[in-house]
């Protein structure tokens, strides 16, 4: 690493600014999972002033004199500057009032969001989504600087990506998933779990299968969430789940999948950490992860053998008589209103309908008093099941209360991701499924540890996942995977 002194200055004082955004993280995960309702208004206060704190830090002058006097001598200290830099220039476009009240405003607004959703309210939720819409536009407005207002929201989830680019890999896979899921809905439905699960027996077994896929419990642990998610980074990643007692593939995918994103952040190489790289490197790249964590492992014939042996000796019986019926009753397809918990053969038509909905409220082509009627319509016309009520429809997503918009695209971006991530690995791991089928995931997750993980954000995204898989990434890998397995499975 480079010994100049500016270098030096610089990422001292940004290894305080990384630790104070894991401090406003912390508070974000402690809204999710432990703070009482009553303190909903006062912790958006205290998001504020974390904001405050964190964007005078990050538009701090000194910073652009240190990027000016900075002489990187490796590619670790120039991938260092390139993160560094491109917070600053964003930054600096944002006023701190904006970036304070983004931040006040988002935080009361997912309580909101919570209490209409457990009402199956939209009309108390829309006035608090408006503010939120109208905030995060001008925000928009100031990084674009003229240009188009999603493309500056996407950037900032996955740096490099356009709508225009997104927009024609949707159009590229939506033809393909449309003729899977209509062979696959043609054929007869396998059979599905059935029983009572309860909370205490699902949290354990939760529990276990983070430790089978190497979670770190001296780094981390579990909690319950109504929106699943995982938070933190460095030494400390804390993952979450939820159980419903009839369901318990909804906490048990739940848990692999919030592994993975935890997994990420503990495993980037330590000494990266507390600094710009020291993080996953955008989130298509973070869900490619979770992602492969959850379906290409977690669902695939190997692992739900060894799934279904560990649910045999811990629940009463629940109709399923094999290891095959089980990967089947895993993999089942059908039309669900709920994104979290769709098959993957759907599960990116999910996607493609919020990318278009949350694109035309940014750009002004849809009015906030119009999204339920334009989720509703779109539904049905995508899935060909009306909407039955709120919490299955417009209110089911935490991520427009809290702002992501722009986000929703990198779920599809980080099954593309894992899609070519998973081939590389089962031709590096040949054996990949007979190890699974006895719950060794070693060789998985130490091959995504090495190639991937532990190089947080030392490259560009996709530079990130073509270094992993030594092949440019593209859609064409994912949509071959659903095709064979999906075909496969249902003898088509």
């Amino acid at each position: 690493m480079t010994n100049n002194t500016a270098y030096a200055q610089l990422m001292a004082f940004q290894r305080q600014t990384e630790a104070l955004g894991l401090v406003a993280e912390r508070l974000g995960w402690d809204q999710e999972t432990m703070m009482p309702r009553g303190a909903a208004e006062q912790r958006g206060e205290e998001m504020a002033a974390m904001e405050g704190v964190l964007h005078a830090r990050r538009t701090d002058p000194r910073i652009e004199d240190w990027l000016e006097a900075a002489d990187p001598v490796d590619a670790e200290a120039r991938a260092q500057l390139r993160a560094i830099r491109r917070s600053f220039v964003r930054a600096t476009k944002v006023p701190s009032d904006l970036a304070q009240e983004i931040a006040r405003v988002t935080s009361t607004a997912q309580g909101i969001w919570a209490e209409a959703r457990a009402r199956e309210r939209v009309d108390e939720f829309l006035p608090t989504l408006q503010e939120v819409v109208d905030l995060r536009r001008q925000e928009a407005a100031c990084l674009a600087q003229g240009g188009d207002l999603y493309d500056a929201l996407i950037d900032d989830y996955e740096p490099g990506a356009t709508a225009d680019s997104l927009g024609a890999m949707f159009g590229r896979m939506r033809p393909r998933l449309v003729a899977l899921r209509e062979a696959v809905l043609g054929a007869p439905v396998p059979k599905a779990v059935k029983g009572h699960f309860g909370e205490a027996a699902q949290l354990r077994l939760a529990r276990d299968l983070a430790s089978t896929f190497s979670y770190d419990w001296s780094r981390g642990r579990l909690d319950l969430a109504v929106h699943p998610f995982s938070s933190g980074s460095a030494y400390d990643s804390r993952i979450t789940t939820r159980v419903v007692e009839s369901e318990p593939f909804n906490c048990i995918y739940s848990t692999i999948h919030e592994v993975g994103h935890s997994s990420y952040e503990l495993n980037v190489d330590a000494d990266y950490k507390l600094t710009p790289i020291g993080r996953g490197v955008s989130m298509g790249v973070h869900e490619s992860q979770s992602r492969i964590y959850e379906n290409q492992i977690g669902r695939g014939r190997g692992f739900t053998g060894f799934l279904y042996s560990e649910m045999q000796q811990r629940f009463d019986d629940f109709g399923i008589g094999s290891a095959e019926e089980f990967y089947r009753a895993v993999n089942r397809v059908q039309p669900g209103f709920i994104r979290t918990e769709a098959d993957e053969v759907h599960y990116n038509l999910h996607i493609m309908m919020r990318f278009d909905l949350e694109r035309a409220l940014v750009r002004g082509d849809l009015a906030v008093d119009d999204l339920e009627a334009a989720w509703n319509d779109r539904f049905l016309a995508d899935f060909g099941v009306a909407v039955d009520r709120p919490a299955h429809g417009l209110l089911q997503d935490v991520h427009w209360s809290v702002g992501l918009f722009g986000y929703f695209p990198t779920y599809t971006l980080g099954n593309v991701y894992a899609g070519c991530l998973y081939q590389a690995l089962t031709a590096a791991v040949p054996d990949l499924e007979d190890r699974l089928s006895r719950g060794d995931t070693t060789e998985a997750v130490e091959w995504l540890r090495e190639n991937l993980q532990r190089h947080g954000g030392l490259r560009t995204p996709r530079e990130t996942v073509a270094a992993a898989c030594g092949f440019e990434p593209s859609e064409g890998p994912l949509l071959d995977y659903l095709e064979r397995k999906f075909r496969g499975l249902y003898g088509l």
